[in-house]
């Protein structure tokens, strides 16, 4: 049975009070890095995993766990590294001398919001345990399928500036990821702000932890409405002639794929929605692109030479398809 207009209308009301209150709480731990917070939780309600990027020091483990903590979720980290092996994030199956059976014993993959922290320090084979899980919200043991939780959201770190004794994630891999969020270093006051803060005593060990602004069932909850987001032919036409336009740009040997095609328009419809609208925009579009193909599309080994960037390209994308009126 369809909602009445103004069901819809207060519901979606209530997606936006609920991203209003994490987006404060957040802007009051990680100073000066509002446009992070923006994609963050626009990939969270869009129901997306992210790779956030950013030198040792900019808060990246310190946001992913205030945003579990603001949300009411169970919080898993695995700090990655070379000697790791699936099972170390996956479980594995333990022998029981007594009762004579095997029990599972669960890896940190079975939580609420995964940090994968330092994920291109790990190899291929460890990286490709969390394939199944991201994609299918499931882990496959010894045969036997496991359920995840249904928030179940992974953030991945890198570092961009540490090469040697990394594994790049191949493009397979990457492209799982909804988002590729890049965090920087805070600019000016917001920087003074962070000094303040620790010295008052904020980031102390010993703080009192923070209190959830709301509940893993809000955010599921939140998701659900976003089928209520209208998405009208001219601006899913707009999408599609970006998808496609990024295949056929000279200085990409890869495009965007189809996965980046549905990723686009659900992180739109979060950001729309975050945004308090119950239609999507093409600024809504413009939005989340950079985010949405920065890890995507592939420059040519020419492209490269000629000190051309993927955010250079993304530009260009948007400046060569015309905006609907």
């Amino acid at each position: 049975m369809q909602q009445p207009v103004t069901a819809v209308s207060e519901n979606l009301g209530r997606v936006k009070e609920t991203c209003d209150n994490l987006r404060n709480a957040l802007n009051e731990s990680v100073v000066g890095q509002d446009l992070v917070v923006d994609q963050l939780l626009t990939a969270l309600l869009a129901d997306g995993h992210v790779l956030l990027e950013g030198v040792p020091g900019t808060a990246k483990t310190m946001l992913v766990k205030t945003l579990a903590a603001l949300v009411g979720a169970e919080f898993g980290r695995v700090q990655l590294t070379p000697d790791m092996l699936p099972s170390d994030i996956l479980g594995t199956n333990v022998y029981d001398l007594n009762s004579r059976t095997f029990t599972l014993r669960k890896g940190p993959i079975f939580t609420g919001m995964l940090l994968a922290d330092e994920i291109n320090r790990t190899p291929p084979k460890t990286q490709s345990a969390l394939l199944e899980a991201m994609e299918e919200r499931q882990v496959t043991l010894d045969g036997q399928t496991q359920k995840l939780p249904e928030l179940f959201v992974v953030v991945a770190t890198q570092n961009p500036i540490e090469f040697e004794g990394t594994y790049p994630l191949p493009e397979a891999q990457l492209d799982r990821f909804m988002m590729k969020i890049v965090i920087g270093y805070p600019q000016g006051d917001a920087e003074k702000q962070m000094l303040r803060n620790w010295q008052s005593g904020q980031y102390a060990r010993n703080a009192a932890p923070l209190k959830p602004v709301c509940s893993e069932e809000d955010i599921i909850a939140c998701r659900k409405l976003l089928t209520h987001i209208k998405v009208e032919d001219s601006v899913m036409d707009y999408l599609m002639e970006l998808v496609l336009k990024s295949r056929t740009i000279s200085d990409l040997q890869l495009g965007a794929s189809p996965r980046a095609a549905l990723a686009w328009l659900a992180a739109a419809k979060a950001h729309a929605a975050i945004e308090g609208r119950d239609f999507v925009t093409p600024d809504n579009i413009k939005f989340i692109a950079e985010p949405v193909l920065r890890h995507r599309l592939l420059l040519t080994a020419e492209a490269e030479l000629d000190g051309v960037t993927i955010g250079q390209v993304i530009a260009n994308l948007l400046r060569q398809v015309p905006v609907p009126r």
